[in-house]
């Protein structure tokens, strides 16, 4: 058997070249793949050097060791060739046109051709035959692998994305030759063999555009009007942390129930996996909404639904407000008849967690005292909180007094409990007695002038109103003389 130089020369060149594309690049990728190429043309070199200095040593089986010396040469070679000119060799990724799973079948086509071309038919025999046993043994893994080759092409999904695939939910985490696996909601590792997922109709909720619509049902009370109860779910919806607010969302009557008419509220998050939580939210927000606008959720027709409200006496009830009137240090000129009229008109209003009780930016024409929970201030856009308010604390008393805009934006913290407190109901305090209410703008205003130094440090520097200047504000809004 004859052994030319330039063989040897072209295997070490490549071996040469391998080596140094491997210390070259930075992809790890890359460097793992040229393992192969560093393994089989180094068995090139070696057996070209061997079967050049004993060719009586492999007298026998030459035919068989040159065919073996030819094809690690050609593989080794098309290795690195289809390694090293398809993946960046400057950075640690791999193309998105040519996934992993897509590089090795590259390989394996090319070194078939090859083996084809080059290769006697003793070997293409005994290939064949190869081929045809390892089809038969390996029938669901290469059924797996061209079904996983075919999804890599065609790219329904990509890592990351939320899919549902037959019963199966849950986030891309790997595409391998034989299974894609999925995180679901739960925390799950579901492995879900590409077979499988070739047969099935895939849902992919990260494409087109990373935003998922989803909805939820309430039925309301014939009583309230559609105009009324849109208006209450769009806000509920407004309130909700996870909605986008493009694209916006928007409320359909869906029908004429037995009991109640039924709305669906639709709306837009950005992470679907995180769909559960949005529609715990807009559920919360709506009931906290309906309630503070007296919007009835009726039970089901079917149930006879016989208890009676909860006894609430009046003057317990009187008494209660009463004393949060009095706890209020800018109502303390007020004499005990004057709180109790204030007690009589004042409103009830209920917040859940994380609503937004007043808005800075705002129109308001009323103040709050907190019976219950907490709420906190907070500066827009930012939302960088200045103050806490406990129970018993009070805000947007410059509303109730000027009618200016909200200056602040106020949070409820847990379940909030507060009494709401209009203008129109000081515009007739003031005509019957100005001179206490003269006093609470006073107090009011010395109030403000305390808080002014910290609400300054978050959104700028600020000028406070002069006595003269505030009162004749107050005046004018109030209607006083």
């Amino acid at each position: 058997m004859q052994h030319y130089p330039g063989h040897l020369i072209m295997g070490v060149a490549a071996l040469v070249a391998t080596l140094v594309i491997s210390g070259f690049t930075v992809n790890h990728f890359v460097k793992r793949k040229l393992k192969l190429s560093v393994f089989l043309l180094g068995v090139y070199v070696v057996l070209h050097i061997v079967l050049a200095l004993q060719p009586d040593l492999w007298a026998a089986a030459e035919e068989e060791v040159r065919s073996f010396e030819r094809l690690a040469f050609g593989a080794g070679l098309i290795n690195l060739l289809v390694i090293s000119l398809i993946n960046p060799l400057r950075a640690d990724r791999v193309p998105d046109a040519f996934p992993t799973i897509l590089q090795d079948a590259i390989v394996i086509g090319l070194l078939f051709l090859v083996s084809t071309f080059l290769f006697n038919e003793k070997l293409l025999t005994t290939s064949a035959v190869s081929a045809v046993v390892i089809g038969f043994a390996l029938q669901d893994t290469l059924g797996n692998a061209f079904a996983g080759l075919a999804l890599q092409s065609e790219k329904p999904f990509r890592l990351g994305h939320w899919i549902r695939v037959a019963e199966f939910e849950g986030r891309v985490a790997e595409v391998t030759w034989r299974a894609t696996k999925l995180r679901t909601k739960n925390g799950n590792f579901v492995i879900v063999p590409n077979n499988i997922i070739a047969k099935e109709a895939i849902t992919n909720y990260s494409e087109p555009a990373a935003p998922t619509r989803l909805h939820v049902e309430v039925g309301a009370s014939y009583a309230a009007p559609p105009s009324v109860v849109k208006a209450a779910m769009l806000e509920a919806m407004a309130q909700s942390a996870r909605v986008l607010t493009a694209p916006s969302p928007d409320v359909m009557l869906m029908s004429f129930d037995s009991s109640s008419i039924t709305y669906r509220g639709r709306f837009w998050i950005e992470d679907y996996e995180r769909d559960e939580a949005a529609r715990d939210q807009v559920r919360t927000s709506i009931y906290y909404v309906f309630r503070r606008r007296g919007i009835e959720i009726p039970f089901p027709i079917q149930v006879q639904y016989e208890s009676p409200p909860p006894a609430v006496d009046p003057a317990v009830e009187r008494r209660r407000r009463e004393a949060a009137i009095a706890g209020v240090d800018i109502f303390s000129s007020l004499t005990g008849e004057q709180r109790s009229a204030i007690a009589d008109e004042s409103v009830t209003r209920v917040y859940g967690d994380g609503e937004t009780i007043v808005r800075q930016g705002d129109a308001g024409e009323s103040m709050y005292l907190l019976c219950s929970g907490k709420a906190s201030v907070v500066l827009e856009p930012d939302r960088q909180e200045i103050a806490t308010i406990d129970k018993g604390g009070y805000f947007g008393e410059m509303s109730l007094l000027t009618g200016e805009a909200r200056t602040a934006t106020v949070i409820a913290r847990g379940d909030v409990v507060v009494l709401e407190i209009d203008a129109a109901l000081f515009r007739r305090l003031g005509a019957e007695h100005q001179p206490a209410i003269e006093q609470i703008g006073v107090a009011a205003l010395s109030r403000r002038a305390e808080i002014e130094q910290v609400l300054a440090a978050g959104r700028g520097a600020a000028v406070a109103d002069a006595p003269d200047t505030f009162l004749s504000r107050m005046k004018r809004f109030l209607r006083l003389r």
